[in-house]
């Protein structure tokens, strides 16, 4: 049997590979029997940890969750996910004060980051994705642009494309000029101000 469909790309896409994940989560109940149906289930797109306190959660059960998995941390957030609340506290405590800090705003609420996420990840009404233009110069280490078609995370001076294999060409990075920005807008906020995402090594 190949890859099971659940492996979740930085444009937000769920496809079938067989790249490892870092991380698991879910964005509602997706799935009928084994197939993807459906693009979301609400404004709850978390990342959750592999492992936490030895659950076991059985992938497509009936009227339960899609688990859906990451190849790292700056993936989920360019999809448009955030750190879960329950399994990753730590890092969801983090993300909020650096959401916080990085807009100029009191502490958030787990739903009101979750509406603006959702308004900054898709286009209301579709599944298309809401790409931002930003200066290179503004973009944080983790943040996911667009580049010829390719996703690719920006890693200090230089960016790296991501593919179904997992990171792959380097090149360097814009030193000016606009970017295609895939990562929502205030998980951006989030990175500048100090959020440190995931990467995995090969993308260095």
């Amino acid at each position: 049997m190949g890859p099971a469909r659940n492996r979740v790309t930085p444009t937000g896409e769920i496809v079938a590979i067989p790249l490892r994940g870092a991380w698991t989560g879910n964005r509602g109940i997706l799935h009928r029997g084994r197939d993807i149906v459906r693009f979301h289930g609400g404004d709850l797109w978390i990342t959750c940890a592999l492992e936490f306190k030895g659950r076991h959660h059985e992938q497509w059960r009936l009227g339960h969750y899609t688990l859906l998995f990451f190849h790292d941390e700056a993936v989920a957030f360019a999809a448009g996910h955030r750190p879960c609340a329950e399994c990753r506290r730590s890092s969801y405590n983090a993300y909020r004060t650096a959401w916080a800090a990085g807009q100029g705003v009191g502490l958030p609420s787990a739903r009101d980051m979750n509406r603006q996420l959702h308004r900054e990840r898709i286009v209301a009404g579709t599944h298309r994705r809401r790409p931002h233009e930003m200066l290179w110069n503004d973009l944080p280490n983790g943040t996911f642009v667009m580049i010829d078609g390719t996703p690719a995370v920006v890693v200090g001076d230089h960016v790296t494309d991501w593919t179904h294999a997992g990171y792959d060409a380097r090149r360097a990075r814009p030193r000016a000029g606009l970017a295609s920005v895939l990562t929502p807008p205030s998980t951006v906020a989030a990175l500048r101000a100090g959020y440190g995402a995931q990467i995995d090594p090969t993308a260095s």
